[in-house]
C-alpha cells in the first residue's frame, strides 16, 4: 500500500530513507529548515573556497551503491570517489607521527619504525579487530529494539574483553604509549572518549581495512548534492527553509508536521532525522509522552561539541607534514579527554583533527591556494563556557597552534576565514546541549541502549541520524535510514535484495 510520508531534515539520515521509501514507491515529502541541503554535512563557499561542514571521512561506499541500486542506477555515474592512503597521520606533537595505511604490510612497517617491539602485539590487535567486526558487524543494520539482541553478545564480549574502554583494551597489546594512542582514536570520529568508549567499536578499524576510506570529488557536498538528484529523480519533493516546529499528534499517532509558518502538512508517517533529544523535547507536546521522559533524556550521557574551524590560504602548502586526514594526539590526552568530558571545560591543549582536502582535490579552493577545516573537540553547552565571548578567542589559538607545528607564515597568508561553536549545533541544528554526536557511545548507550529508530511512544514516528541506533558516522547514519525504512515497509526489502543482487558495482 503506498503511504504518504514526511522526513524531517535532509541529512545523510533523512535521505537515506527518503530515496529508500520513494524506490518503494511511497510518496515521500522532505522539509529542510536550512537554504540547502546536508544538515550536519552543510556546505560553506567563500570567495572562491568551498568547505564541507561537517562529515569529511568517507568509508563503506557500498551504502551508497546500495541506494543507487534500488532505483536501478550506478553510484559512480553520480559521484567519483577517491581513495585516501594514508587513510590518517597521527602527530604526538612531539615530532613523531604514524600513518594509518590501507595496506597492512605498509602499517606494520610503521609499527617497527615507532616500536619494534610492539610488532606482535599490533598483529594481535589487527586480529582480534577483525574477529570483532565478523561478531558486531551483522548487528549494525538491524534494528535493536529488544534487550534479548543484545546479551547474544554477551559470551564473545566477556571472552574478548570488548566491555573494556577502547585505550586500555589497546593497552593490552602495544607498550608504547604513542601507539596506543594512535590505534584507539577513532571513537573520537562518533563523539566518544577513547578511555570510556568500549572496545567493540574497533570494528571501525576492520570497516576501514575492508572497504577503504575515501574522498568524493567535489567534497562530501558533491555526495549529497548526487542523493538529492536521485531522491527527485524518484518522484520525492523537498522543500527547503521550511523549518519545522511541532510533529503533529492524533490519537497518540504522528499523522504531519506543522512548519514554522503555521502550516500543517498530513501524512501517514514522520520520519525525524533531527535529534531525537530536541524532538521530544520541543517537537512533540508533552501530553502525549511519558511525563518521566524528560528527566531521562535529561539522565543520558552526550557526547562532545566541537568548534569547527574553516579556512583558506593564498599558498600551497605542500612541503607542510600533512596529508588529507590528521590528527592531534598529545600525550596529554587522557587528562585532556577528562576535562571534555567528565569536568565539562575547556582542554588546555588542542586535540584536533584536521583535514587537508585541496590535498587530493586542488578544486575545492582557488589556484595557488589551499582550504582546511580544523575541528577542536571541546565540552557541550553543560559547560560554563561563554562561547560568544571567547569564540576568536580561541580560534586564534588553533591558528597559532598550526602556526608554530604544521603551517609556517598561516597568519599572513589567511585568506578566508569561518567557524561554529557548540551554539551552532544547539541554535541551528537543534541538538540538544550543543552535542555533535547525541549521547556518548558507552556501553550502556549502545544498540539497545540507544534511542531507537521506531518510536515506543508515538505511532508512525520514525528517527534517524546519529542520536538513533546504530550511532553517529556516515556509515552508521545512513545505515539508521535502512532500518527506518525496512520498518516502515516490510515488504519492500526482498525486492530491494533483488535488485541490489543485480547491480554489480566496484570499490
Amino acid at each position: 500500500m503506498r503511504k504518504s510520508i514526511i522526513v524531517i531534515g535532509s541529512g545523510f539520515g533523512g535521505l537515506s530513507a527518503a530515496i529508500r521509501l520513494s524506490a518503494a514507491g511511497h510518496q515521500v515529502t522532505l522539509f529542510e529548515k536550512r537554504d540547502k541541503p546536508g544538515g550536519r554535512a552543510y556546505t560553506y563557499e567563500m570567495e572562491g573556497f568551498r568547505f564541507d561542514g561537517g562529515p569529511t571521512v568517507i568509508t563503506a561506499p557500498y551504502l551508497f551503491d546500495e541506494l543507487f541500486a534500488l532505483a536501478g542506477k550506478r553510484r559512480e555515474d553520480y559521484i567519483d570517489l577517491l581513495p585516501v592512503d594514508p587513510f590518517y597521520r597521527i602527530f604526538d606533537g612531539e615530532g613523531r607521527a604514524f600513518n594509518h595505511w590501507h595496506s597492512y604490510e605498509r602499517s606494520r612497517e610503521e609499527v617497527a619504525r615507532l616500536s619494534p617491539s610492539d610488532l606482535g602485539g599490533y598483529d594481535r590487535f589487527l586480529k582480534d579487530t577483525q574477529a570483532i567486526f565478523r561478531h558486531f558487524h551483522p548487528f549494525t543494520d538491524q534494528p535493536s529494539l529488544q534487550l534479548g539482541q543484545m546479551l547474544k553478545t554477551a559470551p564473545f564480549m566477556l571472552a574478548k574483553k570488548t566491555y573494556r574502554a577502547m585505550y586500555p583494551f589497546t593497552a593490552g597489546y602495544v607498550k608504547d604509549d604513542f601507539l596506543r594512542r594512535a590505534l584507539s582514536f577513532h571513537p573520537l570520529l562518533i563523539g566518544g572518549n577513547p578511555y570510556a568508549t568500549p572496545a567493540f567499536y574497533s570494528l571501525i578499524i576492520e570497516f576501514e581495512r575492508k572497504w577503504g576510506v575515501h574522498y568524493a570529488q567535489g567534497g562530501t557536498g558533491a555526495i549529497v548534492h548526487a542523493l538529492v538528484q536521485l531522491f527527485q529523480e524518484l518522484g520525492g519533493q523537498i522543500h527547503y527553509q521550511s523549518e519545522v516546529s511541532e510533529i503533529v499528534v492524533r490519537n497518540k499517532q504522528a499523522c504531519g508536521v506543522r512548519l514554522s509558518d503555521g502550516i500543517i502538512h498530513f501524512a501517514d508517517t514522520v520520519v525525524c532525522n533531527g535529534d531525537a533529544a530536541f524532538a521530544y523535547k520541543h517537537l512533540i507536546p508533552k501530553a502525549h509522552l511519558p511525563a518521566s521522559l524528560n528527566w531521562t533524556l535529561d539522565r543520558q550521557e552526550y557526547s562532545n561539541s566541537l568548534v569547527v574551524l574553516y579556512f583558506g590560504t593564498n599558498r600551497k602548502y605542500a612541503d607542510s607534514p600533512l596529508t588529507h586526514h590528521n590528527l592531534i594526539l598529545s600525550k596529554k590526552l587522557r587528562p585532556l579527554m577528562a576535562d571534555v568530558f567528565r569536568r565539562k571545560k575547556l582542554p588546555e591543549d588542542p586535540v584536533l583533527y584536521v583535514h587537508m582536502p585541496t590535498a587530493t582535490d586542488p578544486g575545492m579552493a582557488p589556484e595557488g591556494c589551499e582550504g582546511f577545516y580544523v575541528l577542536s573537540v571541546v565540552p557541550h553547552l553543560d559547560s560554563s563556557t561563554n562561547w560568544e565571548e571567547i569564540n576568536d578567542r580561541y580560534c586564534d589559538g588553533i591558528l597559532d597552534y598550526l602556526q608554530a607545528y604544521f603551517l609556517p607564515d598561516l597568519r599572513q597568508h589567511l585568506a578566508v576565514r569561518h567557524n561554529i561553536n557548540p551554539l551552532h549545533f544547539r541554535d541551528t541544528l537543534n541538538s540538544y546541549k550543543g552535542a555533535a554526536f547525541a549521547t556518548h557511545p558507552s556501553l550502556v548507550q549502545s544498540a539497545w541502549g540507544k534511542t531507537q529508530c521506531r518510536s515506543p511512544y508515538i505511532k508512525n514516528l520514525y528517527f534517524v541520524g546519529a542520536s538513533v541506533h546504530p550511532g553517529a558516522g556516515v556509515p552508521a547514519v545512513i545505515t539508521s535510514g535502512k532500518i527506518a525504512a525496512r520498518l516502515i515497509d516490510p515488504s519492500s526489502e526482498a525486492a530491494a535484495r533483488e535488485r541490489i543482487l543485480q547491480t554489480q558495482w566496484t570499490y
